[in-house]
Protein backbone atom coordinates (compact mmCIF):
# COMPACT_ATOMS: atom_id res chain seq x y z
CA UNK A 1 0.00 0.00 0.00
CA UNK A 2 2.99 2.20 0.55
CA UNK A 3 4.57 4.80 -2.16
CA UNK A 4 7.49 3.35 -4.16
CA UNK A 5 9.80 5.99 -2.48
CA UNK A 6 7.97 5.33 1.16
CA UNK A 7 11.61 5.60 2.91
CA UNK A 8 11.66 9.09 2.40
CA UNK A 9 8.31 9.80 2.22
CA UNK A 10 6.24 11.75 5.32
CA UNK A 11 3.21 9.96 5.53
CA UNK A 12 -0.01 10.24 8.14
CA UNK A 13 -3.43 8.67 8.55
CA UNK A 14 -5.99 6.78 11.16
CA UNK A 15 -6.19 3.62 12.36
CA UNK A 16 -8.68 2.04 14.71
CA UNK A 17 -7.36 0.72 18.15
CA UNK A 18 -9.22 -0.64 20.91
CA UNK A 19 -9.35 2.33 22.47
CA UNK A 20 -10.66 3.97 19.03
CA UNK A 21 -9.85 6.15 15.93
CA UNK A 22 -6.06 7.17 16.35
CA UNK A 23 -4.01 9.66 13.97
CA UNK A 24 -0.85 7.68 12.89
CA UNK A 25 2.68 8.49 10.94
CA UNK A 26 4.30 5.60 9.10
CA UNK A 27 8.53 5.83 9.19
CA UNK A 28 10.28 3.00 7.78
CA UNK A 29 7.27 1.02 7.56
CA UNK A 30 6.27 0.61 10.66
CA UNK A 31 3.17 2.73 12.79
CA UNK A 32 3.57 4.86 15.49
CA UNK A 33 0.52 6.43 17.39
CA UNK A 34 0.31 10.33 17.24
CA UNK A 35 -2.38 10.48 19.89
CA UNK A 36 -0.18 11.99 22.13
CA UNK A 37 0.76 14.73 19.38
CA UNK A 38 -2.88 15.50 18.30
CA UNK A 39 -6.26 14.00 18.78
CA UNK A 40 -6.66 14.23 15.29
CA UNK A 41 -6.10 14.54 11.73
CA UNK A 42 -7.27 17.77 11.45
CA UNK A 43 -5.04 19.21 14.01
CA UNK A 44 -1.62 17.49 12.43
CA UNK A 45 -2.31 19.05 9.47
CA UNK A 46 -2.03 22.60 11.10
CA UNK A 47 1.23 21.68 12.72
CA UNK A 48 4.84 22.87 10.75
CA UNK A 49 6.55 19.73 12.22
CA UNK A 50 4.61 16.82 10.68
CA UNK A 51 8.07 15.34 9.36
CA UNK A 52 9.66 14.68 12.59
CA UNK A 53 6.72 14.01 14.40
CA UNK A 54 6.74 10.19 16.25
CA UNK A 55 5.04 8.45 18.60
CA UNK A 56 4.52 4.69 20.15
CA UNK A 57 5.31 1.89 17.86
CA UNK A 58 1.59 -0.10 16.76
CA UNK A 59 2.60 -2.32 14.17
CA UNK A 60 4.56 -2.65 10.88
CA UNK A 61 2.33 -0.96 8.43
CA UNK A 62 2.24 -5.17 6.94
CA UNK A 63 0.41 -6.17 9.91
CA UNK A 64 -2.67 -3.52 9.47
CA UNK A 65 -5.96 -4.80 9.09
CA UNK A 66 -5.11 -8.16 10.19
CA UNK A 67 -6.88 -10.14 12.97
CA UNK A 68 -6.04 -8.25 15.97
CA UNK A 69 -4.36 -5.50 14.53
CA UNK A 70 -5.48 -1.87 13.67
CA UNK A 71 -7.61 -1.22 11.37
CA UNK A 72 -6.93 1.43 8.60
CA UNK A 73 -9.25 3.85 8.31
CA UNK A 74 -9.87 6.75 5.69
CA UNK A 75 -6.87 9.15 6.75
CA UNK A 76 -9.04 11.89 7.39
CA UNK A 77 -11.70 12.66 10.22
CA UNK A 78 -12.99 16.33 10.76
CA UNK A 79 -12.37 17.72 7.38
CA UNK A 80 -15.48 18.74 4.80
CA UNK A 81 -15.22 16.17 1.80
CA UNK A 82 -15.48 18.32 -0.93
CA UNK A 83 -15.46 17.03 -5.11
CA UNK A 84 -14.58 19.01 -8.20
CA UNK A 85 -16.31 17.43 -11.27
CA UNK A 86 -15.74 17.72 -15.09
CA UNK A 87 -12.15 18.87 -14.57
CA UNK A 88 -10.86 16.74 -17.49
CA UNK A 89 -12.37 17.17 -21.60
CA UNK A 90 -13.11 13.15 -21.55
CA UNK A 91 -15.11 13.18 -18.27
CA UNK A 92 -16.85 16.24 -19.88
CA UNK A 93 -17.70 13.99 -22.99
CA UNK A 94 -18.88 11.26 -21.10
CA UNK A 95 -20.98 14.19 -18.49
CA UNK A 96 -22.81 15.24 -21.92
CA UNK A 97 -23.38 11.68 -23.09
CA UNK A 98 -24.88 10.48 -19.32
CA UNK A 99 -27.44 13.69 -19.85
CA UNK A 100 -28.73 13.10 -23.58
CA UNK A 101 -28.69 9.14 -23.17
CA UNK A 102 -30.56 9.63 -19.54
CA UNK A 103 -29.31 6.73 -17.88
CA UNK A 104 -29.75 4.30 -21.01
CA UNK A 105 -26.50 2.90 -21.68
CA UNK A 106 -27.38 1.55 -25.11
CA UNK A 107 -28.29 5.45 -25.83
CA UNK A 108 -25.22 6.34 -24.67
CA UNK A 109 -23.05 4.22 -26.89
CA UNK A 110 -25.07 6.01 -29.93
CA UNK A 111 -24.12 9.40 -29.11
CA UNK A 112 -20.58 8.60 -27.92
CA UNK A 113 -18.67 8.38 -31.14
CA UNK A 114 -20.71 11.63 -32.63
CA UNK A 115 -20.37 14.01 -29.90
CA UNK A 116 -16.28 13.19 -29.31
CA UNK A 117 -16.24 13.53 -32.87
CA UNK A 118 -17.62 17.00 -33.19
CA UNK A 119 -16.10 18.13 -29.49
CA UNK A 120 -13.89 16.04 -27.74
CA UNK A 121 -10.30 17.50 -29.55
CA UNK A 122 -11.80 21.64 -29.20
CA UNK A 123 -13.01 20.77 -24.66
CA UNK A 124 -9.24 19.29 -24.53
CA UNK A 125 -7.30 22.47 -25.95
CA UNK A 126 -9.45 25.30 -24.70
CA UNK A 127 -8.82 26.71 -21.21
CA UNK A 128 -11.78 26.83 -18.96
CA UNK A 129 -12.90 30.94 -18.66
CA UNK A 130 -10.56 32.09 -21.70
CA UNK A 131 -11.59 33.75 -24.91
CA UNK A 132 -11.76 30.45 -26.67
CA UNK A 133 -13.78 28.77 -24.32
CA UNK A 134 -16.41 31.01 -24.71
CA UNK A 135 -15.96 30.61 -28.37
CA UNK A 136 -16.33 26.99 -28.35
CA UNK A 137 -19.52 27.74 -26.34
CA UNK A 138 -20.88 29.97 -28.62
CA UNK A 139 -20.52 27.17 -31.56
CA UNK A 140 -21.86 24.18 -29.56
CA UNK A 141 -25.20 26.76 -28.61
CA UNK A 142 -25.52 27.05 -32.00
CA UNK A 143 -24.71 23.47 -32.76
CA UNK A 144 -27.63 22.42 -29.82
CA UNK A 145 -25.26 20.25 -28.15
CA UNK A 146 -24.35 22.36 -25.19
CA UNK A 147 -25.01 21.33 -22.09
CA UNK A 148 -24.39 22.00 -18.11
CA UNK A 149 -21.70 19.70 -18.11
CA UNK A 150 -19.96 21.56 -20.68
CA UNK A 151 -20.35 25.01 -18.57
CA UNK A 152 -18.50 23.93 -15.84
CA UNK A 153 -15.93 22.10 -17.91
CA UNK A 154 -15.11 25.09 -20.13
CA UNK A 155 -16.58 27.55 -18.37
CA UNK A 156 -14.89 30.34 -15.80
CA UNK A 157 -16.69 28.77 -12.54
CA UNK A 158 -15.23 24.57 -11.81
CA UNK A 159 -17.78 22.29 -10.19
CA UNK A 160 -17.24 21.76 -6.60
CA UNK A 161 -19.70 19.84 -4.52
CA UNK A 162 -19.66 17.80 -1.04
CA UNK A 163 -19.33 14.30 -1.42
CA UNK A 164 -19.34 12.93 1.54
CA UNK A 165 -20.47 13.95 5.25
CA UNK A 166 -17.48 14.17 7.85
CA UNK A 167 -16.42 10.93 9.36
CA UNK A 168 -18.05 9.15 6.50
CA UNK A 169 -15.45 7.74 4.59
CA UNK A 170 -14.43 4.32 4.28
CA UNK A 171 -10.54 3.59 4.01
CA UNK A 172 -8.06 0.87 2.52
CA UNK A 173 -9.71 -2.54 2.64
CA UNK A 174 -12.88 -1.44 3.42
CA UNK A 175 -16.11 -2.50 1.42
CA UNK A 176 -17.23 0.07 -0.95
CA UNK A 177 -21.07 0.92 -1.95
CA UNK A 178 -22.65 1.73 -4.60
CA UNK A 179 -26.82 2.11 -4.45
CA UNK A 180 -28.51 -1.38 -4.75
CA UNK A 181 -31.51 0.58 -7.20
CA UNK A 182 -28.15 1.13 -9.21
CA UNK A 183 -27.37 -0.47 -12.63
CA UNK A 184 -24.93 1.53 -14.70
CA UNK A 185 -21.89 2.54 -12.02
CA UNK A 186 -18.06 2.96 -12.12
CA UNK A 187 -15.44 3.94 -9.66
CA UNK A 188 -13.44 6.98 -10.19
CA UNK A 189 -9.87 7.11 -9.28
CA UNK A 190 -9.06 10.50 -8.00
CA UNK A 191 -6.19 12.75 -6.50
CA UNK A 192 -7.30 14.26 -3.26
CA UNK A 193 -5.69 17.06 -1.28
CA UNK A 194 -5.63 17.74 1.90
CA UNK A 195 -6.03 21.04 2.97
CA UNK A 196 -5.87 23.17 6.24
CA UNK A 197 -7.92 25.86 8.01
CA UNK A 198 -6.06 28.37 6.38
CA UNK A 199 -6.01 27.67 2.50
CA UNK A 200 -2.88 25.80 2.66
CA UNK A 201 -1.79 22.37 0.68
CA UNK A 202 -0.41 19.91 2.81
CA UNK A 203 -0.57 16.77 1.06
CA UNK A 204 -2.49 14.61 -1.28
CA UNK A 205 -4.11 10.77 -0.86
CA UNK A 206 -5.93 8.46 -3.46
CA UNK A 207 -9.62 8.48 -3.61
CA UNK A 208 -12.35 6.41 -5.50
CA UNK A 209 -15.21 9.13 -6.14
CA UNK A 210 -18.20 5.79 -7.03
CA UNK A 211 -20.21 7.38 -9.61
CA UNK A 212 -23.78 6.08 -10.06
CA UNK A 213 -23.84 6.93 -14.27
CA UNK A 214 -27.73 5.82 -14.48
CA UNK A 215 -28.81 8.17 -11.76
CA UNK A 216 -27.08 11.08 -12.31
CA UNK A 217 -27.73 11.14 -15.71
CA UNK A 218 -31.37 10.84 -15.47
CA UNK A 219 -30.59 14.42 -14.19
CA UNK A 220 -28.56 16.54 -12.89
CA UNK A 221 -30.19 17.79 -9.76
CA UNK A 222 -29.91 14.05 -8.66
CA UNK A 223 -26.13 14.27 -7.97
CA UNK A 224 -26.66 14.18 -4.18
CA UNK A 225 -28.13 10.77 -4.62
CA UNK A 226 -25.96 9.51 -7.19
CA UNK A 227 -22.73 10.63 -5.16
CA UNK A 228 -23.71 10.52 -0.95
CA UNK A 229 -24.47 7.04 0.01
CA UNK A 230 -23.25 4.86 2.64
CA UNK A 231 -19.34 3.81 1.82
CA UNK A 232 -19.39 5.46 -1.33
CA UNK A 233 -16.24 7.50 -0.34
CA UNK A 234 -12.65 5.84 -0.14
CA UNK A 235 -9.71 7.45 0.40
CA UNK A 236 -6.69 6.65 1.03
CA UNK A 237 -4.31 4.60 2.64
CA UNK A 238 -2.25 7.62 4.00
CA UNK A 239 -2.12 11.32 3.33
CA UNK A 240 1.70 12.05 2.00
CA UNK A 241 2.43 15.36 3.50
CA UNK A 242 4.51 17.70 0.83
CA UNK A 243 8.27 18.43 1.97
CA UNK A 244 11.19 18.36 -0.77
CA UNK A 245 10.64 14.88 -1.98
CA UNK A 246 6.98 15.37 -2.56
CA UNK A 247 5.57 18.71 -4.16
CA UNK A 248 2.39 19.97 -6.06
CA UNK A 249 4.51 19.59 -9.14
CA UNK A 250 3.84 15.88 -8.15
CA UNK A 251 0.04 15.78 -8.28
CA UNK A 252 0.47 18.16 -11.22
CA UNK A 253 2.16 14.73 -13.49
CA UNK A 254 0.88 12.23 -11.41
CA UNK A 255 -0.41 8.90 -13.21
CA UNK A 256 -3.18 6.95 -11.53
CA UNK A 257 -3.76 3.65 -12.41
CA UNK A 258 -7.00 1.45 -11.78
CA UNK A 259 -7.99 -2.56 -12.07
CA UNK A 260 -11.17 -3.72 -11.61
CA UNK A 261 -10.90 -7.56 -11.19
CA UNK A 262 -14.70 -9.32 -11.14
CA UNK A 263 -15.43 -12.80 -9.15
CA UNK A 264 -16.46 -13.44 -13.22
CA UNK A 265 -12.81 -13.75 -14.22
CA UNK A 266 -13.43 -9.78 -15.86
CA UNK A 267 -10.58 -7.36 -14.99
CA UNK A 268 -10.67 -3.73 -16.61
CA UNK A 269 -7.67 -1.33 -16.45
CA UNK A 270 -7.55 2.23 -16.73
CA UNK A 271 -5.15 5.44 -16.49
CA UNK A 272 -6.00 9.43 -14.72
CA UNK A 273 -3.24 11.33 -16.15
CA UNK A 274 -3.62 14.47 -14.13
CA UNK A 275 -0.81 16.13 -16.55
CA UNK A 276 -4.48 16.52 -18.82
CA UNK A 277 -6.76 18.03 -15.86
CA UNK A 278 -8.09 21.40 -17.47
CA UNK A 279 -8.03 23.47 -14.19
CA UNK A 280 -4.59 23.97 -12.11
CA UNK A 281 -5.27 22.20 -8.51
CA UNK A 282 -4.54 25.13 -6.79
CA UNK A 283 -7.40 27.22 -8.90
CA UNK A 284 -9.56 24.68 -7.74
CA UNK A 285 -8.55 24.64 -3.91
CA UNK A 286 -9.15 28.61 -4.58
CA UNK A 287 -12.32 28.14 -5.79
CA UNK A 288 -13.50 25.94 -3.37
CA UNK A 289 -12.77 28.56 -0.16
CA UNK A 290 -13.63 32.03 -2.73
CA UNK A 291 -16.52 32.61 -0.42
CA UNK A 292 -16.13 29.67 2.21
CA UNK A 293 -14.20 28.96 5.28
CA UNK A 294 -13.41 25.51 6.15
CA UNK A 295 -12.12 25.66 10.36
CA UNK A 296 -11.43 21.82 10.68
CA UNK A 297 -9.69 22.09 6.48
CA UNK A 298 -11.12 19.92 3.87
CA UNK A 299 -10.27 17.78 1.28
CA UNK A 300 -10.69 18.25 -2.35
CA UNK A 301 -11.03 14.95 -4.92
CA UNK A 302 -9.79 16.44 -8.00
CA UNK A 303 -11.72 14.88 -10.77
CA UNK A 304 -10.86 12.37 -13.09
CA UNK A 305 -9.82 11.37 -16.78
CA UNK A 306 -11.78 7.81 -16.22
CA UNK A 307 -14.53 7.03 -18.15
CA UNK A 308 -15.07 3.41 -18.90
CA UNK A 309 -16.97 2.40 -22.09
CA UNK A 310 -15.57 -1.26 -22.42
CA UNK A 311 -18.71 -3.85 -22.51
CA UNK A 312 -18.73 -6.29 -19.86
CA UNK A 313 -21.58 -8.00 -20.88
CA UNK A 314 -23.92 -7.80 -23.63
CA UNK A 315 -22.36 -5.38 -26.55
CA UNK A 316 -23.10 -1.58 -25.99
CA UNK A 317 -23.83 -1.88 -21.78
CA UNK A 318 -20.48 -0.86 -21.35
CA UNK A 319 -19.14 -1.11 -17.79
CA UNK A 320 -20.55 -1.30 -14.61
CA UNK A 321 -19.93 -2.72 -11.03
CA UNK A 322 -21.02 -5.82 -9.97
CA UNK A 323 -20.74 -7.27 -6.35
CA UNK A 324 -17.23 -8.64 -5.14
CA UNK A 325 -15.42 -6.36 -7.72
CA UNK A 326 -12.11 -5.67 -6.58
CA UNK A 327 -10.71 -1.90 -7.22
CA UNK A 328 -7.38 -1.09 -6.68
CA UNK A 329 -6.30 2.49 -7.53
CA UNK A 330 -2.33 3.64 -7.41
CA UNK A 331 -0.05 5.95 -7.97
CA UNK A 332 3.71 5.43 -7.14
CA UNK A 333 4.11 8.59 -5.14
CA UNK A 334 0.96 7.85 -3.40
CA UNK A 335 0.99 4.50 -2.71
CA UNK A 336 -2.44 2.01 -3.64
CA UNK A 337 -6.33 1.69 -2.38
CA UNK A 338 -7.69 -0.92 -2.66
CA UNK A 339 -11.35 -2.06 -2.11
CA UNK A 340 -14.22 -4.61 -2.83
CA UNK A 341 -17.67 -3.65 -3.70
CA UNK A 342 -20.95 -4.19 -2.52
CA UNK A 343 -24.52 -2.28 -2.00
CA UNK A 344 -24.63 0.54 0.36
CA UNK A 345 -27.42 -1.17 1.62
CA UNK A 346 -25.10 -4.08 2.39
CA UNK A 347 -21.86 -2.13 3.44
CA UNK A 348 -21.20 -1.41 7.05
CA UNK A 349 -23.24 0.89 8.77
CA UNK A 350 -21.85 4.06 9.31
CA UNK A 351 -22.62 4.88 12.84
CA UNK A 352 -19.59 6.78 14.92
CA UNK A 353 -20.15 10.78 14.20
CA UNK A 354 -18.75 14.05 15.34
CA UNK A 355 -20.34 13.48 18.72
CA UNK A 356 -19.23 9.88 19.51
CA UNK A 357 -15.56 11.28 18.75
CA UNK A 358 -15.56 14.08 20.78
CA UNK A 359 -16.61 11.69 24.01
CA UNK A 360 -14.19 9.30 22.67
CA UNK A 361 -11.25 11.66 23.15
CA UNK A 362 -12.76 13.17 25.99
CA UNK A 363 -12.76 10.02 27.58
CA UNK A 364 -9.56 9.04 26.14
CA UNK A 365 -7.97 12.69 28.23
CA UNK A 366 -6.75 13.55 24.44
CA UNK A 367 -9.28 16.68 24.30
CA UNK A 368 -6.91 20.22 25.63
CA UNK A 369 -8.94 22.08 27.54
Amino acid sequence: MLPIDHGQASLIGRVLLSAGPTPVAVRDGVVHDLSGVAPTVADLLERDDLATLTGPALCDVSALNAPGQPRLLAPVDLQCIKAAGVTFAVSAIERVIEERARGDSARAAEIRGDLEARVGSGIRAVVPGSDEAAALKAALIEAGMWSQYLEVAIGPDAEVFTKAPVLSAVGWGAEIGVRSNSDWNNPEPEVVLAVDRNGNIRGATLGNDVNLRDIEGRSALLLGKAKDNNASTALGPFIRIFDDGFTMDDVRSATVDLVIEGQDNYRLEGTNKMSEISRDPTDLVRQTMSEHQYPDGFVLFLGTLFAPIQDRDDPGRGFTHKLGDVVSISAPKLGRLVNRVTTSKDAAPWDFGIRDLMRNLAARGLLAS
